[in-house]
């Protein structure tokens, strides 16, 4: 059971900085002294013309200085210049008989709001064993705790030996409800517990202080209070200045804010004296207060505020209050020397600058006229005018250096429309920038059209652009960074050994995708049409789940759905038969090179193959033959093919053949394919998990032996093998 006796710290503010300094100057006709502690203004005695508000000292008759708003505190100091006064407080005692309670000494700290206990300058002290002590800002509100420490020793051999106090014998905390655990045993040499808040090293512990029964008598403790003469702000004291309510308006003083408590006032730099009274700042005359005010040879010149230094005749310094005065070299042939070499130097200099000027303008102007060729002024125009906050104008300086000017090493991918790099921009962000290999200037108003529309696309399963360069001869493209490859080498890497992939991992990859191509047809203010959808801009990130990338070929589709084509872009496997002979593209264009995808990734073949007889270079080609000649079984990966998949399969398999129709009006579209991939992976669950655990086991037991001669461990290679990574082992 404990017992409980409250020694209470009233706080009325949070705690301030320390410092040293003093300045003694009270006003005309107050009293600047209290026995034998000077009471500079804003203090003052008695008349309410000699102390601001809040500020009161009073005068016992005994000469002690008392702080008139606290609770009796007498004073010992004011230090002016770091806004701090040092007071005299009391110990907290709690005696503890056998039986129970015996006598208790509390004491309450109170101060006005004008003054705070400084936390970094005082340290808040228990001594006693079997003690618990603790600051309250209010009496008896266990809720109002701000600092405790303990002090356990049961054993009078226990306590801590020195001045120092780490917790036996006496315990400190860095900024007094004190408790007393009821232990006969320490009751018998430490029959009291102390707490008080000092001056921080002005306590020294001794440990015959842990059995003393009168140590409150003996030790009055000294505490460091911060305190402010307003309790605004600096700004807010000067708006509402009237008359001399601004403390501040001498000259050569400055305002500082303490926070959460008020300002305070100080002489500006070069003067001295007191802030609070007009005229009170002096001008310090540095060339006798300084030790050294100037170097060797030096002769010093006070100012207002300052101080010069200059060399007499004969010597010279290029800063005389820093480096000393030297003989002058009156050496003329040598000076005339210097002087061309010096005078050839600055031609030198003068001529680069100036070449140097013309290139950055060369530059300049170049930048201009690319940001203007690629529609830049028409692209922030469209920013301003549709508020559109989600597309950055990078300049290729910042791009060189995100990416180490494009530095070979830094290539994530070569494709048809470019090359893309991995870019860590100024605020630690990882981007992918593409930079494009041909650029149409003749089509910027369209350009920026697509940039404006791609970067207002929020689909979780579309890569979402950043951003642009348009003062370059060909823009680039800046978008969020995937980190784990490409559909197409998940499929088609490793060929030597590649571990299989469960068909639920391949139709969600394929769900995913086809939910963003339908996305980009239907839930935008005009279609759009991707253009070159193949496995390579498939990518996957950390959880591998399917983003669709790469709208270099991409194109916005005219109110007729239809984009006729001069040339025709995309990816030879992947092209819509009907878009090569009639340059129309439409959505279902992207249907048809999404079937061959979904080829893909049920056979695991590319899309064309330059091995074979002509009719099997061709995936589609190939699968439409096998279709018409019933053997598609013989296309399809192993891996996939099982006791329990033949329906999901022959589904898929079907989807697939709709999506290849020769005619575009035969094909259904992307949401008609996401819906069926979605009801495929949701009616056969059940035998899609199936086989997804049947391929865990395999390979769990398959790589086990082997992961330890690898030294990795075995769910290491499963988790890479299943996404069909390459690892290499060791040595």
């Amino acid at each position: 059971m404990l017992v409980v006796v409250a020694a209470t710290l009233m706080l009325q503010h949070s705690t301030a900085t320390d410092g040293a300094g003093n300045s003694r100057v009270a006003k005309l006709g107050c009293l600047d002294k209290c026995g034998n502690v000077s009471i500079p203004y804003p203090f003052g005695i008695r008349d309410k013309g000699c102390f601001r508000e809040g500020l009161e000292v009073k005068c016992s008759p005994d000469n002690v200085a008392i702080l008139a708003h606290s609770s009796e505190i007498p004073l010992l100091e004011i230090n002016l210049n770091l806004g701090q006064a040092r007071v005299q407080s009391n110990v907290a005692r709690l005696r503890i008989n056998i039986t129970g309670l015996d006598d208790v000494q509390s004491f309450y700290f109170e101060v006005g709001p004008s003054f705070t206990v400084s936390g970094a300058k005082n340290m808040f002290t228990a001594i006693g064993c079997a003690t618990v002590a603790s600051i309250m800002r209010r009496p008896h509100e266990l809720s109002s705790i701000t600092s405790t420490c303990g002090s356990f020793c049961y054993q009078e051999d226990s306590i801590d030996n020195g001045t120092k106090c780490f917790g036996r014998g006496c315990c400190q905390s860095p900024t007094a409800f004190l408790h007393h655990l009821g232990n006969p045993e320490v009751k018998k040499f430490s029959p009291c517990s102390y707490a008080f808040v000092a001056e921080e090293g002005s306590f020294e512990f001794d440990r015959s202080y842990v059995k003393s029964n009168n140590f409150e008598k003996h030790y009055k403790p000294r505490l460091v209070l911060d305190w402010v003469v307003g309790q605004e702000t600096c700004v807010e004291a000067k708006k509402k200045d009237t008359g001399s309510s601004y403390a501040c308006a001498s000259t050569n003083s400055v305002c500082i804010d303490v926070p959460g408590l008020g300002y305070r006032c100080s002489c500006s730099a070069g003067y001295d004296g007191n802030p609070y009274l007009d005229g009170g700042c002096k001008d310090i005359d540095e060339c006798y207060t300084l030790p050294l005010p100037c170097k060797k040879g030096g002769q010093c010149s006070n100012t207002n505020g300052s101080y010069t230094c200059t060399c007499p005749r004969g010597t010279h310094s290029d800063d005389a209050k820093s480096l000393p005065c030297t003989p002058t070299d009156d050496n003329g042939p040598n000076k005339m020397v210097i002087g061309i070499s010096v005078g050839l130097i600055c031609l030198l200099v003068a001529i680069f600058t100036v070449l140097s000027a013309c290139q950055k303008r060369k530059l300049a102007k170049e930048k201009e006229r690319f940001f203007k060729q690629n529609g830049g002024q028409i692209l922030y125009q469209q920013i301003l005018s549709k508020k559109v906050d989600t597309v950055t104008l990078f300049s290729i300086e910042q791009l060189k250096k995100a990416t180490d000017n494009f530095d070979k090493s830094r290539e994530l991918g070569v494709g048809g429309n470019g090359t893309v790099y991995k870019g860590i921009l100024e605020d630690n962000r990882v981007v992918a920038v593409k930079r494009s290999r041909i650029g149409n200037v003749d089509r910027a108003d369209e350009f920026v059209q697509e940039i404006i529309i791609l970067s207002q696309i929020n689909h979780r399963n579309v890569v979402r652009l950043l951003g642009c360069c348009l003062e370059v001869e060909v823009p680039i493209l800046v978008y969020e960074y995937i980190p784990n490859g490409t559909l197409f080498q998940l499929i088609h890497g490793n060929h030597g050994g590649r571990q299989p992939i469960s068909l639920e991992a391949r139709l969600k990859m394929a769900q995913e995708s086809a939910e963003a191509l339908s996305y980009l047809h239907l839930s935008t203010n005009r279609p759009i049409v991707h253009g070159d959808v193949k496995s390579l801009n498939i990518l996957l990130d950390e959880d591998y789940m399917a983003k669709v990338t790469d709208f270099g070929a991409s194109r916005i589709l005219p109110k007729d759905a239809v984009q006729l084509m001069t040339m025709v872009q995309g990816t030879l496997g992947y092209l819509d038969p009907e878009y090569l002979q009639e340059r129309k593209l439409t959505e279902k264009s992207d249907v048809y090179s999404f079937g061959v995808v979904l080829l893909e990734l049920i056979t695991r073949k590319m899309a064309i193959s330059f091995e074979g007889p002509e009719e099997e270079k061709g995936l589609a080609s190939s699968f439409l033959q096998a279709l018409r000649e019933s053997r598609v079984t013989c296309l399809l990966d192993t891996s996939i093919v099982g006791v329990g998949l033949e329906a999901p399969l022959q589904e898929v398999v079907e989807l697939a053949s709709w999506c290849l129709s020769s005619k575009g009006e035969d094909r259904p579209s992307m949401t008609q394919v996401a819906d069926k991939l979605k009801a495929v992976r949701s009616t056969w669950r059940e035998a899609l998990l199936l086989q997804h655990n049947e391929i865990e086991q395999h390979l769990a037991v398959e790589l086990a032996a082997s992961s330890s001669s690898f030294g990795l461990p075995p769910t290491m290679y499963w988790t890479a093998g299943m996404m069909g990574l390459d690892i290499e082992a060791p040595g």
